[in-house]
């Protein structure tokens, strides 16, 4: 690649997801490298992408050493994204300023305000570097110091990648409602934060959630709980496996009866994604949609409370 597009932007695919993030992305694509897609333009919109680089350049090197200096002198701290020459990529990584802050110790607040450049190899002496990118995660990727032992699955992660993205956080006192809970990731994440929690599935709870005074188990359907049975809610959670369209609805019901409520949800996709849904959610205003590091075929919705 000799040359850019004047308003060139590069999209990064989710690890399995590329091909997604391609068919999204159409006719605008200019070129593929790896899991990075070279676009002719901006588009907004786009849910599939774990980063998007803003107005990346192409730059000229000598040697490893030129590469380091040249980024340097750009901006401080840097993401490598290795598609190929991977031994070079790292040599260069090697002298660039070691990124102090990853993995993230949860709860951790405003980290994320801090830049990160991306950047990758194009051959032997080019790279392609952007400093604005949408994600100040190295390559999107939210890797956190995990609690291996406690949580009954790994599920929690997604909501901690969520609350983080949107520097919110449950705190003690506040009232969380978790619907389709089961076995109870969410939950424990929730309480561990000092919120109480009304957990809802129609499958119990690990024991240990179950038993946790923070935590109030409902066993029943998610979608016969009705809002009025509550007075306040400060969060509003969901992981509920069921289609867009039947997630949609029970969605805009709590929406409805709590709006001033942070709002965490996942859509999950059973099949083909259904992206007209996925717009519908996102129609939603003050809310933000992203594919997470920790998702799978599915996207989560976020809305923080205004207040």
């Amino acid at each position: 690649m000799e040359s850019l597009p004047e308003q060139a932007t590069a999209y990064l695919a989710p690890i399995g997801f590329d091909h997604i993030l391609k068919q999204t992305l159409g006719k605008n694509i200019v070129t593929q490298l790896g899991q990075l897609f070279i676009c002719d333009t901006y588009i907004p919109g786009i849910y599939w992408a774990q980063n998007i680089w803003m107005n990346p350049k192409i730059i000229l090197f000598q040697s490893i050493s030129d590469a380091a200096k040249k980024l340097r002198a750009i901006q401080r701290d840097w993401a490598n994204y290795s598609f190929q020459l991977h031994r070079r990529s790292h040599l260069i990584t090697d002298l660039l300023p070691k990124l102090k802050r990853f993995p993230i110790n949860f709860p951790e607040k405003n980290y994320l305000r801090l830049p990160l450049g991306s950047w990758t190899l194009l051959s032997q002496n080019t790279l392609l570097a952007a400093t604005n990118c949408s994600s100040t995660l190295p390559n999107g990727a939210a890797h956190f110091v995990e609690n291996k032992f406690d949580p009954p699955s790994r599920a929690y992660l997604k909501l901690w990648e969520a609350c983080t993205i949107i520097n919110r956080y449950p705190k003690a006192g506040d009232i969380c409602l978790d619907l389709g809970s089961s076995p109870g990731g969410w939950s424990w994440a929730l309480s561990n934060l000092g919120a109480q929690v009304v957990s809802v599935d129609r499958s119990p709870l690990a024991l240990s959630i179950q038993t946790n005074p923070l935590v109030k188990f409902v066993q029943g359907s998610a979608f016969a709980l009705e809002p009025n049975q509550f007075k306040h809610l400060d969060w509003i959670v969901s992981d509920l496996i069921c289609y867009p369209t039947k997630s949609f609805d029970l969605l805009r019901k709590w929406l409805l009866a709590f709006p001033k409520a942070n709002f965490i949800w996942t859509i999950k996709f059973q099949g083909e994604t259904d992206h007209q849904t996925t717009n519908m959610f996102a129609s939603i205003p003050g809310s933000h949609i992203q594919h997470l590091y920790h998702n799978k075929h599915e996207l989560t919705w976020m809305k923080p409370s205004d207040l």
